[in-house]
This record gives structure tokens, C-alpha cells and sequence, in this order.
């Protein structure tokens, strides 16, 4: 088995050893190491005793990498969703930050979780994206999100108008901050602080979350993930921000553009003792207020 790992710079040198566990204990299953260049370069001189192979970034991973690890938070997980693309490589997240909805396994289970991974005990959650299309594409090749697409309006700014057409009929010009187009899995991340709505993944859905709108009779709208999503926005500062999850870009308000769902998905791991459902409970709190004992 060949197993690849992927992470950024920790700012904390104290999950070190939690990185060197997760090491020994690929070591110790005896599976192929391969670590993405960008890790491989933070960790040299880093790790003790452990023979891996770098992953250049040009390498093709489809049919030569069987599963993907990330070390970090969702963030380092949604980052990596740009190196696997459409290769449909499982991934799972061992969270080394504060939330984790995404890279869902706790530092302290790393043990049981390779375990699992390197005997295939899990299951797969495919997934739903996004992709950006626009003239010209201010994302390359990289213009696809697994939480969302969002239209802001620049730190100095007054409010922008976004104008948006559900599958070219007019739906709405929402007056405020911004907008957040949403998959079911972004649902739990920015969309849910700005008051969307939690959704299932496997519901089929996106949806559509004003940020800070000027009119309070707005509010999220969920529409089907077969939708076609066409944007046109007016900002006095002439241009606004539109991002594909964490990567950014400055757009003139002449640009118009169009979300709708990729053609591919992700497949993210899901052990065998943990669902969406727990999930949800634990990283929500959900049931451990204390006024109910």
C-alpha cells in the first residue's frame, strides 16, 4: 500500500510528536511512505528514523497513490484537495487543529485510526464541489471548492450588489457584505456563522447564504446542487473579492461568472466508529449544556 501524506508548516512545534507517531506507525504496517514536497520540506531534520519518498507536486497520483493523510486542520484539507483534483484518492484529516468537521480524527486516536486506514476499515463519503467559471478564469485549473464559493466586498468598501440568476432566471440582488454559494459539506463552515443552514451531504443541495444583507427579510435559500448560478456584481470601489475556499482573488465588478457542481467529487474517509452524525454532536457541543443536568 502506498500511502502519501500532506501537510503545511505547524506554526506549534509541539504537535511534533504527534507527526512522528503518525510516521512509526505507517512505519510499523510497513506501507510505501511518500510525503507531498511542501511537508517534506518543513520536516527535514525534523523526524527520527523514518524512510519516506518526497511526492513532487508534477507527479501523477491517479492508480499510484492509494490513500492521502492530512496533518493539520480543515484548512490543510481543503488545500489538498487542489493536489488530488479528480484522482478520487480516499483522504483522511488527523486534526491537529481547533474545530475538525473535515479532518475529523482527534490527535490522541492516531494509533487505532492508521490501523484502520492500512486494514481498510472505513468507508467513503463522496463528496460534492464547486467550480468557478469565468472570462477570463481567475482560478486556472483550480477552480473548484469543497466548502464554497464566496463574493465579498473589499476591507474598505461600502456594500456591493450582487445580482444572481437561478439557471438564468433572475432570483435576487442581495444589498450587503457578500454572498456565500455552499456545498452540503461547507454547510458547517462559513455559511453556518453567517446563519445557513446544516445539511446533510448526501442531500443533493447548495446553498446560497447573504452575508451581513442590508435587508432583513433575506435569508439563506437552498436549491438544488443541479443548479446553474450566474453572478453579475456592482460595488463602488469597482472591484470585490471572490474566493474558492482559501484561495483568493480581486475581480472587476465587469466580470461575470457561474457556479455549479464539478464533475468530479472527494472521497473522504470515514472510520467505522464515527458517522456525520457524531461528528455534528461532538464538534457542536450538541447535548453537553449544563443547564440540562
Amino acid at each position: 500500500m502506498k500511502i502519501a501524506v500532506y501537510g503545511r508548516p505547524f506554526n506549534e512545534p509541539s504537535v511534533l510528536p504527534f507527526v512522528q507517531q503518525v510516521f512509526d506507525n505507517l512505519a510499523q504496517h510497513g506501507v510505501d511512505i511518500y510525503v507531498h514536497q511542501q511537508l517534506h520540506e518543513y520536516l527535514q531534520d525534523k523526524l527520527t528514523t523514518v524512510q519516506y519518498k518526497v511526492l513532487r507536486p508534477a507527479e501523477t497520483l491517479k492508480g499510484f497513490i492509494d490513500i492521502f493523510i492530512t496533518l493539520g486542520g480543515d484548512g490543510t484539507l481543503l488545500d489538498m484537495v487542489t493536489v488530488i483534483r479528480d484522482s478520487g484518492i480516499p483522504v483522511i484529516g488527523i486534526n491537529f487543529g481547533r474545530l475538525g468537521f473535515l479532518a475529523s480524527v482527534n490527535k490522541n486516536d492516531i494509533t487505532a485510526a492508521i490501523h484502520a486506514v492500512v486494514n481498510r476499515q472505513f468507508t467513503c463519503d463522496c463528496r460534492e464541489l464547486l467550480t468557478v467559471d469565468s472570462q477570463p478564469n481567475v482560478f486556472g485549473d483550480n477552480n473548484f471548492a469543497l466548502n464554497d464559493v464566496t463574493i465579498h466586498k473589499r476591507d474598505d468598501a461600502a456594500m456591493i450588489i450582487t445580482h444572481v440568476f437561478l439557471n438564468d432566471e433572475f432570483l435576487n440582488s442581495y444589498w450587503g457584505d457578500g454572498i456565500i454559494i455552499s456545498t452540503s459539506t461547507g454547510s458547517t463552515a462559513y455559511s453556518l456563522s453567517c446563519g445557513g443552514p446544516i445539511i446533510f451531504p448526501q442531500s443533493n443541495s447548495i446553498v446560497v447564504t447573504p452575508v451581513s444583507p442590508h435587508n432583513l427579510n433575506v435569508r439563506p435559500i437552498v436549491i438544488p446542487d443541479t443548479s446553474k448560478l450566474c453572478f453579475e456584481v456592482e460595488s463602488r470601489s469597482a472591484n470585490y473579492i471572490i474566493s474558492c475556499d482559501s484561495r483568493t482573488e480581486v475581480l472587476d465588478q465587469t466580470v461575470k461568472f457561474h457556479v455549479q457542481k464539478a464533475s468530479f467529487k472527494l472521497n473522504l474517509i470515514r472510520l467505522s466508529n464515527e458517522s456525520y452524525l457524531t461528528t455534528l454532536r461532538n464538534k457542536l457541543l450538541w447535548g453537553l449544556d449544563a443547564r440540562n443536568y
